[in-house]
């Protein structure tokens, strides 16, 4: 027991090194930069940005389903604004992915955070970095400390490894990858890897935060 006490602390330090720095350096950037230890402390800073009324919109996120996000939202009074609804035709999905641009609150996650204070995303149609780049009226990134990564270069590297594969499985598409695990750069239309997006620092007048939670969360 004393040696899982004292490896399960180890842990919790370098977990709270990590994110505390990559905070750091999102601050040196611009972003207003917040470390948590759970996912329940993240929650809580997004419920209290929450007024009923407004209109919250989602990025595709596993990180967002995790934390009970879209329910919280709803239960809170929010008009919810999610593409990933399963009752919504495409034009529908298109409608609100358009409709994403200009809400009130933006929450979505990304696929890695560098200790350089940068984050790096990766999506098919381009609604979630387009939402992220410039439009809503607030713009909230949640990630767990699986997605804190050195620099660029290991962003990417986390995203062919881990984020693209996985999020091709469970959307069951038919590219190599949910088959291989990684990332074999296909070029069929069914590549849900088209845009790449670096945010090196907060874009010009937006009101931007980064929450980085102390657990694994999405991929």
């Amino acid at each position: 027991m004393a040696n899982k006490d004292y490896v399960s602390a180890t842990e919790a330090w370098h977990t709270k090194a990590l994110g505390e720095a990559a905070c750091e350096s999102l601050k040196k950037n611009g972003f207003d930069a917040k470390y948590v230890e759970s996912g329940g402390n993240a929650l809580a800073l997004i419920e209290a940005m929450i007024k009923p009324g407004m209109t919250v919109a989602t990025g595709g996120s596993m990180t967002l389903h995790a934390l009970g996000v879209h329910e919280r939202a709803t239960a809170l009074g929010a008009k919810l604004l999610n593409h990933a609804a399963k009752d919504l035709s495409p034009e529908q999905k298109l409608a609100v992915m358009r409709a994403q641009l200009t809400a009130d609150l933006f929450l979505s996650s990304s696929n890695a955070v560098t200790l350089d204070g940068e984050l790096f995303n990766i999506d098919g149609n381009g609604n979630r970095v387009a939402a992220l780049t410039f439009g809503p009226k607030k713009t909230v990134v949640v990630a767990g400390i699986n997605k804190i990564v050195r620099n660029l270069d290991e962003a990417r590297a986390r995203c062919e490894i881990a984020a693209s594969p996985m999020n091709n499985k469970r959307l069951g598409t038919a590219n190599p990858c949910a088959k291989t695990g990684v990332c074999m750069d296909c070029k069929g239309d069914g590549r849900i890897c088209k845009v790449y997006s670096i945010f090196r620092q907060k874009p010009r007048g937006s009101d931007f935060t980064v929450i980085i939670v102390g657990e694994n969360l999405g991929y």
